[in-house]
């Protein structure tokens, strides 16, 4: 049995790397040789125009490996996932139960493993995203400027998952090799800020199909709308023992997130699921994307981590990732959004014919696991969020992820319109959501008070965003995320941030680690 990797790896070849953002980039590269990045510098590379694109190419593709440890992280952590053991399967040196049970250190197998790998994968796309800034400036075409921002933008993401998982982080713009110390939490949240708001005027409302999946305008504005829904947690102070939050960014949110519904282009998907279907390229509704293609070593293989091994293949899926029974039972029946997670008789998710498990009895997912360190084959409800893609090549499907979509914008000025006191405009905002989900329409109760209105919104996010990356966040915004859960017990305020890995403490002698560990 194959599991995904704890630590990620970066794109196997650096050609393979440029299908990653679109089809243009990869007609730009077919006159490179095919060294690596490591070995392109300023001396022997960007030299034109289609030089430039392929480095570009390289920032964008390291995007592909936040969809591991970054988003394992952000779920597994969370009431959202959990990876049982299953016989001798995904027991992985207690990895997983250590991530779910928010027990890691800086040195543990978590701290040391994921933690370690979010950080490589993010300061990686940053380096990139420095080597191609220092180079542009000697390169003369007339889309310069446009990349330049695009850049900008890539690596203020980056920075953005950084302080999301870690706090304050070296704040590094140039390729000297040197140590640096911590940027406080609250100045790489300023930095970010200001790097989005200088690029935003630059970049394009949309690109043509062709280029989809690039930096525009509502991708600065989407990462800008998240940051002020956690501006309190992002720029607040954090002891081992308690968390002073920062300054309140309701309206700054509600600015971002209207932009972006002003823009017509943008548009709810006319089904809940046209998001997530290996044709979500053409989704008016998805904003920053992760592009991904069903060429060997290039999809997304999200369906390997949770479909029991007969449900699809060769290769056969790794039956590990699930939910808890409590997530699973707080989805009204009736909510067209549950039915992204699998329960009950199951089947083979491309012939559509039941299958069964290896004791050659019937297939059936329980919603409830008994124990997590025994599990059997079919316990835990499967997420199923993004469906296979029939034109799959092996384990590789096509369907982009989006970091970013529109009805996590709704959601973003629902909570920020609420918690400035406009409780009815808030919930109108959600019923907008929960219109495509319900048949007939079950519209939220109205003349409920703020706090009410609170609880509906957080709950509504799960729904809506289940297994997309923001659970976590959303958990530590609402005092939540080290409430017990399944099989994990309460934990301490200061398991908010991940530690600095202790490989990163070993390279850099001027980093400070979190508190409390």
């Amino acid at each position: 049995m194959r599991t995904p990797l704890v630590t990620t790896r970066l794109a196997a070849t650096w050609r393979c790397a440029l299908l990653l953002v679109c089809p243009v980039l990869v007609a730009a590269c077919t006159n490179l040789d095919e060294d690596p990045p490591s070995a392109i510098t300023p001396g022997n590379f960007y030299r034109n125009e289609a030089e430039v694109m392929s480095s570009l190419a390289g920032v964008y593709a390291q995007l592909r490996g936040t969809l591991d440890d970054y988003y394992n992280l952000s779920e597994i952590t969370t009431d959202e996932m959990i990876v049982p053991t299953r016989g001798s399967d995904w027991y992985d040196g207690g990895v997983w139960r250590e991530m779910h049970h928010q027990t890691w250190t800086p040195v543990s197998t978590v701290g040391n493993g994921p933690g370690n790998g979010a950080w490589v994968v993010a300061f990686t796309g940053i380096s990139r995203a420095n080597t191609l800034l220092e180079a542009l400036p000697n390169v003369s075409f007339p889309a310069r400027d446009t990349i330049v921002a695009e850049v900008r933008t890539l690596r203020a993401f980056y920075y953005y998952l950084l302080m999301d998982m870690f706090g304050g982080v070296p704040i590094v713009t140039t390729t000297e090799l040197m140590e640096r110390p911590r940027a406080t939490r609250d100045s790489v949240f300023r930095f970010i800020e200001a790097e989005l708001n200088a690029t935003r005027a630059t970049l394009p409302a949309h690109w043509n199909q062709a280029n989809h999946g690039r930096m525009t305008k509502g991708a600065c504005d989407a990462i800008l709308a998240s940051m002020y829904l956690n501006a309190e947690i992002f720029t607040g102070t954090l002891t081992a023992g308690a968390l002073t939050r920062g300054p309140a960014r309701w309206a700054d949110a509600i600015t971002a997130a209207q932009r972006i519904r002003n823009d017509p282009m943008y548009q709810l998907a006319d089904t809940f699921v046209q998001s997530f279907r290996a044709d979500n390229s053409t989704s008016p509704e998805n904003i920053l994307v992760i592009k991904f293609a069903p060429l060997d070593g290039l999809g997304l293989n999200f369906i390997m981590r949770s479909l029991h091994y007969s449900q699809f293949g060769p290769p056969t899926p790794w039956n590990g990732f699930a939910t808890l029974a409590q997530t699973y039972n707080a989805f009204d029946a009736a909510d067209e959004r549950r039915k992204v997670i699998l329960a009950g008789p199951q089947v083979n998710v491309e012939t559509n014919q039941p299958v069964q498990d290896r004791g050659g009895a019937p297939l059936v997912f329980t919603t409830t696991i008994a124990d997590e360190t025994q599990a059997s084959e079919g316990e835990g409800a499967r997420p199923y969020k993004w469906p296979v893609d029939r034109l799959h090549v092996a384990q590789n499907n096509g369907n982009d992820f989006a970091w970013f979509r529109l009805g996590e914008i709704y959601l973003i000025e629902a909570e920020a319109e609420n918690e400035l006191g406009n409780t009815a405009t808030a919930l109108a905002l959600v019923d907008s959501l929960r219109a495509r989900a319900f048949e007939p329409d079950q519209p939220l109760p109205t003349g409920v008070s703020q706090d009410s209105a609170r609880t509906l919104i957080h709950a509504e996010r799960l729904f809506e965003l289940a297994f997309e990356g923001k659970r976590r966040q959303d958990l530590i915004r609402y005092g939540k995320y080290g409430d017990a859960w399944g099989f994990k017990l309460p934990s301490a305020i200061y398991r908010i941030l991940m530690p600095i890995p202790q490989n990163q403490m070993d390279a850099n002698s001027l980093l400070a680690q979190n508190p409390g560990y």
